[in-house]
């Protein structure tokens, strides 16, 4: 079936009227992260459609600077190894040439309720606010630490470690 990218894994075609609400499935966290940065900008149609496509695929998930868009793209992925076969498929499949710029991100957090206010947190100072594809907040920590002195310093805030799609 050709996808005209509408569909994401786990979607559900039925007859008209009919439908169906699954739980979800979860998104693992990404342990790994680096920003990717395009060294041919003439071919920023071919790169935003790759990394999209490669995303959807699964092998990668793409994150947002939480206010430049897409101007800073910033991956995360389970395992080193699918940087490399990013960097391979944009450059083979795409002709992009990319670098990527290794983050000192380890863990990643949702957060549960998308209309908080991202920049109203207190003691983000070493944490990345980005957004995902759905425009979903998040925030990457370099440690266990900062993430516990973040729940400590904004009552109320409640972070998840995996997000169900």
């Amino acid at each position: 079936m050709f996808d005209p990218g509408i569909f994401s894994i786990g979607d559900t075609l039925c007859k008209p009227g009919k439908k169906f609400e699954y739980e979800g499935i979860p998104t693992f966290a990404p342990e790994h992260f680096s920003r990717v940065v395009q060294l041919n900008t003439m071919k920023r149609k071919q790169f935003v459609q790759g990394v999209t496509q490669i995303a959807q695929e699964g092998a990668i998930q793409i994150f947002q600077e939480y206010t430049a868009g897409m101007s800073e793209i910033i991956v995360g992925v389970v395992g080193v190894l699918q940087f490399e076969v990013l960097k391979y498929r944009l450059e083979n499949e795409y002709g992009c040439e990319i670098k990527l710029e290794p983050l000192p991100y380890n863990f990643i957090r949702w957060i549960k309720d998308p209309t908080t206010d991202v920049n109203a947190l207190k003691r983000v100072n070493e944490v990345k606010k980005v957004k995902d594809m759905k425009g979903n907040p998040l925030l990457l920590f370099t440690n266990q630490w900062t993430i516990n002195t973040v729940l400590e310093h904004n009552e109320g805030l409640e972070l998840l470690e995996f997000r169900k799609n």
